[in-house]
């Protein structure tokens, strides 16, 4: 365990930077390939929206993910509860270049307001995407989820330095190193509840995908209690996958809430 007493939520570990090291949704892989992005260079985000017509939203969108979260700046609401109902599942993993990320193919799904979501995926991104009060988290989890109508949901989780996360861990140890297909770790199973956050309260707003083609209409909920993770499990992550953040994106005018 870290010898630093660590805060419980989100805002407080934004105060306290020496915790910290420095979603897409679906990734790539379900994304038709008409042109090469990055994170650095000419193919980098500030150039997405240029690379295909496809990929215009990344620039003329006025709901882009991720942002900066202000939990000052946030309306308390009474929202409703976040209902996770996951079931254990086999590990299908893949390395797509751009991140890590388990395709759910088990019984998984998170219940909003009475309304439905099934698991797909979820992947990683280092540092984190989105940021509190401007600073970023060493890791951050995207769950995403489908409705019967193509709508997406997608959970935020952060990671904070701390003990070794075990779920983590089972599925690190068959992180593939090169990009490849998803493939089926035999023997072994994974459950996305292990995952989260005991604490469910969190944030709410309308974003986007954050790679290309930065489709908006998608419902984000980020966690506002960080799960941990050691030092070592992150840089596992990022001995694989470089940085794959893209910046915080302008909110025009946007409402974000958080849980009363």
């Amino acid at each position: 365990m870290n010898s630093i007493t660590l805060p419980t939520t989100l805002a407080a570990l934004a105060a306290s930077s020496a915790l910290l090291t420095g979603c897409s949704e679906p990734t790539s892989s379900s994304v038709s390939a008409k042109a090469e992005w990055s994170y650095t260079g000419d193919n980098g985000p500030s150039h997405w929206g240029d690379l295909s017509p496809d990929y215009a939203m990344a620039k003329e969108g006025r709901e882009q993910s991720p942002i900066d979260i202000a939990p000052e700046s946030a309306a308390e609401a009474e929202l409703g509860l976040l209902e996770f109902a996951y079931e254990s599942t086999t590990i299908d993993i893949l390395n797509n270049g751009h991140t890590v990320e388990d395709d759910y193919h088990g019984g998984g799904t998170l219940t909003v307001d009475g309304h439905p979501y099934r698991l797909a995926q979820f992947h990683f991104h280092s540092p984190s995407e989105h940021t509190v009060d401007g600073v970023h988290f060493p890791m951050e989890m995207h769950l995403v989820h489908k409705d019967s109508e193509g709508a997406l949901a997608v959970v935020s989780v952060m990671f904070q330095l701390g003990e070794s996360n075990p779920a983590l861990a089972t599925l690190e140890e068959h992180f593939p190193t090169e990009p490849g297909r998803a493939e089926r770790v035999e023997g072994m199973s994974v459950n996305a509840e292990d995952l989260l956050p005991k604490n469910r309260m969190h944030y709410r707003y309308d974003g986007s995908l954050t790679t290309p083609p930065c489709s908006e209409g998608v419902k984000w909920f980020v966690m506002q209690e960080p799960v941990q993770a050691s030092k070592a499990q992150v840089e596992l992550f990022h001995s694989i996958i470089d940085d794959n953040n893209r910046p915080t994106q302008p909110l025009h005018g946007r409402a974000i809430t958080r849980t009363r």
